[in-house]
């Protein structure tokens, strides 16, 4: 009886075994490459002219969340759409890498709530995340933070984490001398990070932070999200963090926030404010994207708007043909020196194209009449006017 109960215990460990093997080891790349696939496709047409042009821009890219997921972006990936080879192929200069920190189960646009189930909790632990992480918000924020850091210190010079305006100027200046450099920006989406204590604000400060999302997918201890419930404003909390924030040199990110607290944030600052993922909802009218005349009043704050290149955005064309026809309109409705792009690149989102491919969307922007002024704006110049004014 004794080896029947040692035989049947040996079982059990093995089927643990085997099952934190598939959890650990397999299942989160999994899903990682199911949620962040690039659709198969031909190679892009791309013109000579649109080429050389490309290769002269400065790009930038105001939103990707590649720091959720389990992969060494020092290295070319074979999943997902971000990493720093291959933003080196896109010619990116500066890209904004986001820290999600909380996502509701059954997560979609319409209404969600904050008690649900956190998807991000079962990853922090699928993933092997510290154990810090596992129960804290600020803590899932500041370990994303390090591990750009720990990217940096082993891209061997390709990655430069952005935090003072001097970075920034210094990654512009080497990559015009010819150096194969992209500047990382750290951000976070949702306040939620600050756990309800305006003074956690200076931990994720120091560990990088320099965008600040007020709201994720849901209403939090700062006010309302566009995915929330009744589009609340801010709160008491939330007037003291933007307040905070307005004095800081940081740039405040509305997208996922409720118009009202959009709105809100425009009458009690002075500051640029960025959508920094989004679309046109005079393009395609869903609630993701913010009415026209809301995004007039951000662009008016001297502000940029982030264009998205998924389907929810875009109403379906996510080639860089309907990416580039979003652009033109946004242009036409905010003005050229407005409009940015925000990929959502890795935040669960398929796209037709991954970072190393944006020449083919410089081109669509030249067949869609865009002038080469218009061009360089939108790709990235736009982005780094903001940055350079609100960094220090």
């Amino acid at each position: 009886m004794k080896r029947v109960f040692k035989w049947i215990g040996g079982l059990l460990l093995l089927a643990v075994i085997v099952g934190a093997v598939v959890f650990f080891g397999f299942l989160p790349p999994y899903i990682e490459a199911k949620r962040n696939a690039v659709i198969d496709h031909a190679p892009f047409d791309v013109s000579g002219d649109a080429e050389a042009l490309h290769e002269t821009l400065i790009v930038g890219d105001l939103h990707a969340d590649p720091l959720l997921w389990s992969r060494d972006l020092t290295e070319r990936g074979t999943r997902g759409q971000v990493d720093i080879p291959r933003l080196i192929e896109g010619n990116v200069a500066l890209q904004v890498f986001t820290a999600v920190t909380k996502s509701p189960a059954g997560q979609n646009y319409e209404a969600n709530s904050a008690e649900a189930f956190d998807n991000i909790t079962l990853l922090a632990i699928g993933q092997l995340w510290p154990l810090r992480t596992w129960g804290s918000l600020k803590a899932r924020a500041i370990y994303q933070a390090e591990k750009l850091h720990q990217f940096e210190a082993a891209s061997d010079g390709q990655l430069k984490v952005v935090k003072t305006r001097a970075d920034l100027n210094a990654v512009l200046s080497a990559r015009a001398a010819g150096q194969p450099v992209v500047g990382g920006i750290l951000g976070i989406e949702g306040a939620h990070a600050l756990e309800g204590d305006l003074g956690n604000l200076g931990a994720l400060f120091d560990a990088g932070h320099r965008v600040y999302g007020l709201h994720h997918f849901f209403d939090n201890e700062l006010g309302g999200s566009l995915h929330g419930f009744g589009d609340a404003g801010l709160t008491a909390f939330g007037r003291q963090v933007v307040t905070e924030l307005a004095q800081r040199p940081v740039v405040i990110d509305l997208a996922h926030s409720s118009p009202q607290v959009a709105r809100e944030v425009i009458a009690m600052t002075d500051v640029p404010l960025i959508v920094s993922h989004g679309g046109l909802h005079g393009f395609c009218p869903v609630k993701r994207n913010f009415p026209d005349d809301l995004m007039q009043e951000i662009a008016a704050t001297g502000g940029v708007i982030g264009m998205g290149y998924w389907a929810d955005v875009t109403c379906g064309d996510i080639s860089p043909t309907g990416v580039a026809r979003m652009i033109k309109a946004a242009i036409e409705t905010v003005g050229e020196d407005h409009v940015s792009l925000g990929s959502d690149y890795d935040g669960s989102v398929e796209t037709a194209f991954d970072t190393s491919e944006l020449a083919a969307l410089t081109s669509a922007l030249l067949v869609q009449g865009l002038t080469e002024t218009q061009v360089r704006k939108v790709m990235g110049e736009n982005m780094v006017r903001v940055f350079r004014q609100q960094l220090n």
